[in-house]
């Protein structure tokens, strides 16, 4: 049982060269513009658009991994196109992608259903269509080959199932080489210099590592990310599991890719440690 991929040869290339040859390019240049990664990262946040677009920040995000790539990856994303309340957790054996099958670790995906039973639940028809998560595996693939995963989409991003799904990954994580992994972009369809100012508030949030704050953010005005719940989720989790300081590696747009900057997406790229 392995879920499909549902956007390759769309999204990303569908043969292992020539995504090879993309994400290459993209980490090689975030190795070039950045300082190195100095200690394995408790968390990281991401960005999921076509890998084109958000490619180039979702590099700076991957490459403090290389360092010390970790025993398993819990990944939180959105659901794009199934509504439903609760989590939805991947229980197949593993995605497929070019790069090869990223397998389940499926102790750990028990030990999250375990800690939260009323919030996380197998739902396969939340994953069968859903990007948010694909896209981070060209990447973790890259770097991490190795690195299980267990992967989960967020369905209603209600203040109170981010915070249950945080306490479950911060208690299944435990004791474990893990790094959660929040998958969001940011504001959708502003001119950029809207977005901008939109983003900052998130951006802000992020850096301060004040997944609260954040929270209140969202409460007030949920299209700052479409991805927010799974961030406060994973920035809660890291907190619990001692991660104190957070850091945004990079921001962008969509626009600095296509060069139309009236109607962007923006992206963010951070990591979370101790």
């Amino acid at each position: 049982m392995v879920r499909r991929t549902a956007v390759a040869g769309r999204w990303y290339p569908d043969s292992r060269d020539g995504l090879l040859r993309e994400v290459d390019r993209y980490l090689a240049h975030a190795r070039e513009d950045s300082e190195a990664a100095s200690a394995a990262p408790a968390a990281l946040i991401a960005p999921h658009a076509g890998l084109m677009y958000s490619g180039p920040i979702a590099a700076y995000a991957y490459r403090q991994l290389e360092i010390a790539p970790p025993d398993v990856a819990i990944l939180v994303g959105p659901s794009h196109f199934v509504a439903f309340e609760g989590v939805a957790i991947d229980l197949s054996d593993g995605f497929e992608t070019p790069l090869g099958l990223a397998e389940s670790h499926r102790e750990c995906a028990a030990a999250v259903m375990d800690a939260a039973p009323t919030v996380v639940r197998e739902f396969p028809a939340a994953h069968e269509r859903e990007h948010s998560l694909e896209m981070q595996l060209p990447f973790l693939k890259r770097v991490a080959p190795a690195t299980k995963i267990v992967a989960m989409v967020m369905g209603r991003q209600t203040a109170a199932t981010a915070r249950q799904l945080g306490d479950a990954i911060a208690a299944a994580a435990h004791g474990r080489r893990a790094v959660l992994i929040a998958s969001s972009d940011l504001s959708h369809y502003h001119d950029a210099v809207t977005a901008g100012r939109m983003d900052r508030v998130v951006v802000d949030r992020v850096a301060g590592n004040d997944a609260d704050g954040l929270q209140t953010v969202l409460d007030r005005e949920p299209d700052h990310a479409c991805g927010g719940g799974p961030m406060v989720a994973v920035m809660h989790a890291a907190r619990k599991l001692g991660a104190a300081r957070a850091r945004v590696l990079k921001y962008g747009d969509s626009g600095d890719v296509s060069g139309d900057k009236t109607a962007v997406v923006g992206y963010m790229a951070a990591a979370i440690g101790a």
